[in-house]
């Protein structure tokens, strides 16, 4: 420590005089710490001293040892290389020996061969010249063996002599086998006993020689077998579409009448199989030019009877040379069409059962199969030939008639089906699904079974343009259907133009057609999945029904807007029967008006059985079209009326909340209450804008503009001069209250709040948005100078809605205390909670 530390730990240790009597001890105390210390020091540099005396020696004695070691290494390598060198001069004359012995066996041994090889070719000869096939096959693979060793002898003029020769032998031998050949299928069979196993041992000796030697021996055979057919079945009399299936009973006699002879061939060779396929390629030959050669469209039934019997002959040979199954995936989709001739008996079965039956089938396919499939094509050793479709392809191009005839079968089905339509579902049903859909889907199955037994090519796939423009014709007939409103000259006098009247018969028959073509719209896309599943893979990309599925939906669209307009016009005379009410001449406010009763008995009479009908979905969609259709029509007939007032505006409001109940109530009445809440927040904010529209005809004429300003912020001055007629002001006195709201909307941007009224049209209504826009003060200027906020505006038109500031709402106040205690009736419903 420095000195001022030293100083300051002096200090702290004898921080007083009577503490100076402690020195001495810590003195005594310092001095034997030293000395331990001393001697501490001293050990430790006498056991390093030591240390490093060692450490030496150590390394000396290292140093010495690895001197040696290498001394020893280096006089080892020495050795070793004399001992190599002693070895290679006792190993030279022995490894010249060895290479001698080693050549000299290899002459031996290559001479023996070549001994052989001339005995048997000698031999082979011989047997040639005698027609010893037998023995000749044996000899053959014998000399095969021997000239394979004498392959890096080609130079040696002895072995390319003997090469030669035994080309020749081979040429001879291949000359007499197909020499004896000649004579099978003449008859000289059954006359030479032997004649049959002679040629079975010359099959040995065609094994024996090159493959294409077999190749081009049963290559002959078959064309020989077939001279007979093609000069047959190329005549007059035979080359004719309907004798189509006497050429398959011609080979099928040939197998049968030869399976004994043809047994000369070994199994491996498959003469049965080659001449099948060289038989199939020349009938599909002749067929082809038969129907391009013929001058008319050719008759269906002649057409598909050829082609039906073409197709079993293609499934026998499949049989035959794939072990004797049947191709799995012809079973699988086999069966899927035959589950359409159950539909017969069940018309009612739903399209979910019949498409889980589909998906059950499909996992069972999946599940097994495979292993048979491979087991399948091991059976015949190269031969990947698929007779499937060799033959009956060629019809593929000739098949537009048979198309044809479907259509026009389909087209006079579907005629018939409407014709008898009665437009009502059978008692008891719950399916809600006019009959004639099912059965238009059942004679399509029945079509599509047909064709699949047939083709699943080209054909098939334009047969399924058919089932489009079936199904869009039935779309389109469901379409025709539905009610349509008045039309003409008289229609357009007497305003009733594009007007829907509709029976609750109608509107049943509306509930259907929605249905029917909602079950065609799910049933078509099923139809097309199990298309694309049966469809060779090349067109299964190109299977899509969305454009017929797009039109049973418009068919939806329509059916349910005709619903709301038929419940529109079912309104007219109530709407009408409001504006001729003497809204200006009440005296008084009692119960409901007579109008909004017939509305309440229209809503109540109709819309059960609506809810019944529809499903959730739909109902929802005509509950918001409805909706929005009368909520604003409602508006727009307050503006019809010519004069109300203060008592009418009240008796009016009291009608536009007994409106909006039944409307709140609608889905209470469809006995679906899934609908969303949704519904009841459009109907409040659509029925809000007649109610506020009557609270600006109840406010007093001074403070009606800031009223009117406050509850309807989008107002126009042309609608604010119409609710001004509407409280029986003169144009004069209307003059001051239009320059003073003119003043106080100077700069703001108005829209036109006029909903748009539905008319009939396939497009949705448009639902008229009444959101508050923004003004430039919170404050307005009441007409005798005084200066009120918007809120008191407000406040000062929510109690004029109630009518607290008139004499005559005492008597309506009157009248809804005695409404109190009624325990039923739709004024009563104004009080619940």
């Amino acid at each position: 420590m420095d000195k001022s530390s030293a100083l300051e730990y002096i200090n702290q240790m004898f921080p007083t005089e009577a503490s100076l009597s402690g020195v001495e001890p810590l003195m005594q105390k310092i001095h034997s710490e030293i000395r331990r210390v001393d001697a501490g020091i001293l050990a430790a540099v006498r056991q390093q001293s030591n240390s490093g005396t060692k450490a030496k020696e150590d390394l000396a004695a290292a140093t010495h040892a690895v001197q040696e070691l290498m001394y020893k290494i280096r006089e080892i390598k020495s050795k070793a290389e004399q001992s190599e060198a002693m070895v290679q001069e006792i190993c030279r004359d022995i490894k010249k020996l060895d290479f001698a012995k080693k050549h000299i066996t290899t002459t031996i041994t290559a001479l023996h061969r070549l001994t052989m090889l001339v005995s048997a070719v000698e031999q082979l000869q011989v047997m040639a010249s005698k027609r010893q096939y037998k023995e000749a096959a044996a000899q053959l693979e014998a000399v095969n063996q021997l000239c394979s060793h004498f392959e890096a002898y080609r130079d040696v003029p002895k072995i390319n002599e003997l090469r030669e020769k035994f080309k020749n032998i081979k040429k001879i031998l291949k000359s007499h086998v197909f020499s004896d050949f000649s004579s099978l299928g003449t008859g000289k069979e059954t006359e030479e006993a032997n004649l049959l196993q002679h040629l079975s041992d010359a099959c040995l000796v065609v094994d024996a020689l090159e493959p294409s030697v077999r190749e081009e021996l049963v290559k002959n055979f078959c064309n020989k077998e077939l001279i007979s057919y093609q000069q047959i079945f190329e005549g007059a009399e035979l080359a004719k579409l309907d004798k189509t299936e006497r050429r398959y009973a011609w080979i099928k006699r040939r197998l049968r009448t030869n399976e004994e002879i043809w047994k000369i061939f070994p199994p491996a060779w498959h003469v049965d199989y080659l001449l099948c396929i060289q038989f199939c390629k020349l009938t599909r030959s002749q067929l082809v030019d038969i129907l391009n050669n013929l001058k008319e469209k050719p008759d269906v039934a002649t057409l598909l009877s050829a082609l039906q019997r073409t197709l079993e002959f293609e499934e026998e040979l499949a049989k035959k040379f794939s072990g004797g199954t049947t191709n799995s995936r012809s079973r699988e989709y086999g069966d899927d069409v035959d589950d359409v001739d159950e539909g017969e008996n069940s018309n009612k079965r739903i399209v979910s059962d019949i498409q889980k039956k589909y998906e059950k089938k499909l996992a069972l396919h999946r599940g097994g199969g495979t292993e048979q499939d491979k087991q399948k094509e091991l059976l015949i050793p190269g031969a990947g030939f698929n007779f499937r479709g060799i033959i009956s392809s060629c019809f593929e191009v000739h098949l537009t008639v048979y198309v044809e005839l479907e259509e026009k079968t389909l087209m006079e089905h579907l005629e018939k089906l409407v014709q008898e339509e009665t437009w009502e579902t059978e008692e008891g049903s719950q399916t809600n699904i006019l009959s004639s859909s099912m059965q238009v889907f059942l004679i399509i199955r029945k079509s599509l079974k047909r064709c699949a037994s047939l083709t699943k090519n080209q054909t098939l796939f334009n047969l399924f343009e058919v089932f489009k423009r079936i199904l869009r014709s039935y779309a389109t007939k469901l379409y025709a259907r539905l009610p349509k409103g008045g039309t003409g000259i008289v229609a357009a006098a007497t305003g009733t133009d594009g007007q829907i009247k509709t029976s609750d018969r109608d509107e049943r028959m509306i509930c259907y057609i929605v249905n029917t073509a909602e079950y065609c719209h799910q049933t078509s896309g099923e139809l097309a999945e199990n298309v694309s599943k049966i469809i060779e893979s090349q067109f299964a990309e190109k299977i899509d029904i969305s454009d017929v599925q797009d039109e049973f939906s418009a068919v939806i669209t329509k059916a349910l807007l005709t619903l709301v307009y038929g419940l529109e016009t079912k309104f007219d005379a109530e709407m009408i029967a409001m504006t001729r009410v003497p809204w200006a001449n009440l005296e008084s406010v009692g119960d409901q008006s007579e109008y909004v009763n017939g509305i309440i008995s229209i809503l109540t009479s109709s819309i059960p059985a609506l809810g019944n009908l529809l499903s959730p979905t739909y109902f929802q969609f005509f509950l918001d079209k409805l909706a929005a259709s009368l909520g604003p029509r409602f508006y727009l007939n307050i503006y019809k009326c010519k004069q109300i007032s203060e008592t009418g505006a009240q008796q009016m409001l009291l009608d536009t909340q007994a409106v909006k109940t039944i409307l709140l109530e609608i889905p209470a009445l469809g006995k679906q209450a899934t609908v969303v809440a949704g519904y009841s927040k459009f109907v409040n904010r659509e029925m809000s804008k007649a109610e506020a529209l009557l609270k600006v005809i109840l406010s007093p004429i001074e403070s009606v503009g800031d009223t009117y300003r406050a509850l309807i912020p989008e107002g126009t001055p042309l609608e604010f001069q119409r609710i001004l007629d509407l409280k029986g002001l003169k144009k004069v006195d209307q003059q001051s209250l239009m320059e003073d709201f003119n003043k106080h909307n100077t700069g703001i941007k108005h829209h036109s709040m006029a909903p748009t009224v539905m008319t009939p049209a396939p497009a949705p209504p448009t639902i008229p948005t009444l959101a508050p826009t923004s003004t430039s003060s919170s404050t307005t200027t009441m007409p005798g100078g005084a200066i009120v906020s918007r809120e008191d505006v407000l406040a000062r038109a929510a109690a004029l809605g109630r009518g607290a500031a008139t004499i005559g709402f005492k008597r309506f106040l009157a009248l809804t205390e005695a409404a109190k205690d009624r325990k039923d009736g739709p004024f009563r419903k104004l009080f619940n909670p």
